[in-house]
């Protein structure tokens, strides 16, 4: 199948699935014009009250989707004999991936500056109080490296959920979960529990992207009531950074990384996860794709020894597209809102976007859903910055497909170069297309 057809299929398969999210943004964008020149106070009360709504129910599920994600993410690996052959190398190249694409991320942001564009339309006097909180919140760890080391570590797991203090839900998870996966099989009762938890965690959020066509509406239309048709002027800057980002790492970051670890050659590997990557795609789901990802790259040359092992905790694990795509957002805001950004503070951003994407499920909206861990950091919470995430959410259909076409190309890209290292692939298979038949 020709690449331009691969394209215009996933475009196909982006609008069949998420119509009723572009019919959002499209209705929101013509009745926010009709508001930019006709103020109606009881619908602006509506809409910021679905709005409202939206934002508090994508907070609602951040806590239990990190923890069961945790959980569920280290107890696969457990004690057994294939972490030892491919779970050093799985997290090394993961690890490097990542950190490559919130490296780039920043990079990007800070020479393009996305965030300025959309900062007169902030509230001076919001952006005065945003300003204070992540100033006074440096200024507390400022001198005082170790004490900010031990709080991390909560002294009330309990006290930490109910607080919403997402840094320390993590450790406790982490430590917990690598306890979990030591005992054996009698964690099977406790693990069992947090994958429901996973499961139901997953549900409520797909839906909640049911209510992302509400949501988006309300959110773009009060954005441009507000700023008028100019708000689009003033994201695509923002749009850019992410697609030159997003690029890079396809095309640079992988093809360097198969080169310097493997002898994958990365255009029969493109060739071999098509499919895969253009139903991650349309369907902006990393485990909505999972099963084809497997399938490619089992009938195409890597083991099911390596694929199963791999893929799966990539699914869950390894989000360096998400990870890019928080940085930018992160540093957006910041821009958005004037918030001075010292070094100290963007490398903040950065290593809390690898532990924040990681903890992402792979579901469409699950990237913005767990920005609230980064800006948690900051000592900043999604809804003081309701005016920017309306900027973000008038596109985050676009970059949610996206970003997640780049994590399931990236769990691929590691499944192949593990395979490669370990003599797990079959090289006539893979870099002969005329050898197998198209999946879908």
């Amino acid at each position: 199948m020709k690449l331009h057809m691969h394209v215009l299929i996933a475009l196909g398969l982006g609008l069949k699935r998420n119509w009723h999210i572009f019919f959002g943004l499209i209705a929101g964008v013509i009745v926010g014009i009709f508001l930019h020149s006709h103020q109606n106070p009881v619908i602006m009360g509506l809409l910021t009250i679905i709005s409202q709504l939206f934002i508090r129910l994508i907070q609602m599920v951040v806590i239990p989707l990190v923890i069961s994600a945790i959980v569920i993410g280290i107890t696969s690996v457990g004690d057994n004999k294939q972490l030892g052959k491919f779970g050093k190398k799985m997290i090394l190249y993961y690890g490097i991936i990542t950190v490559a694409a919130v490296t780039i991320g920043a990079v990007l942001s800070l020479i393009f500056q996305p965030g300025l564009g959309a900062a007169h339309y902030i509230a001076q006097g919001t952006a005065h109080d945003i300003q204070n909180t992540v100033a006074t919140t440096i200024a507390a760890q400022k001198g005082q490296l170790i004490q900010l080391f031990l709080s991390f570590v909560p002294r009330n797991p309990l006290e930490a959920i109910a607080k919403g203090d997402i840094v320390q839900i993590i450790v406790f998870a982490v430590i917990f979960s690598i306890a979990l996966a030591k005992v054996g099989d009698v964690n099977r009762s406790l693990v069992s529990f947090f994958e429901s938890v996973f499961a139901a965690t997953m549900k409520v959020t797909d839906w909640i992207m049911y209510f992302a066509a509400p949501g988006v509406f309300a959110l773009t239309a009060l954005s441009v009531s507000s700023f008028g048709a100019d708000i689009f002027f003033s994201i695509s800057k923002y749009l850019m950074v992410l697609a030159i980002g997003f690029a890079i790492q396809l095309f640079v970051v992988y093809p360097i990384f198969l080169k310097v670890f493997s002898k994958v050659p990365v255009l029969m590997l493109y060739a071999a996860i098509a499919e895969a990557m253009m139903v991650a795609f349309g369907t902006a789901s990393s485990s909505a794709t999972l099963p084809l990802t497997i399938a490619c790259c089992e009938k195409r040359g890597i083991s099911h020894k390596v694929s199963s092992f791999v893929l799966p905790l990539g699914a869950t694990l390894n989000m360096d597209g998400t990870a890019l795509l928080q940085v930018v957002a992160v540093l957006f805001l910041a821009q958005a809102y004037g918030i001075a950004l010292t070094p100290l503070l963007i490398i903040q951003i950065a290593l809390l976007a690898i532990v924040a994407s990681s903890t992402s499920a792979g579901i469409p909206g699950a990237g913005l859903i767990t920005i609230a861990l980064i800006l948690n950091g900051m000592g900043l919470s999604p809804e003081q910055l309701v005016a920017g995430f309306a900027f973000l959410f008038t596109v985050e259909r676009i970059t949610d497909m996206m970003r997640t076409l780049i994590n399931v190309t990236s769990d691929a890209v590691v499944a192949a170069a593990i395979a490669d290292n370990e003599n797990e692939i079959n090289y006539d298979l893979l870099t002969n297309p005329s050898a197998y038949n198209e999946i879908i």
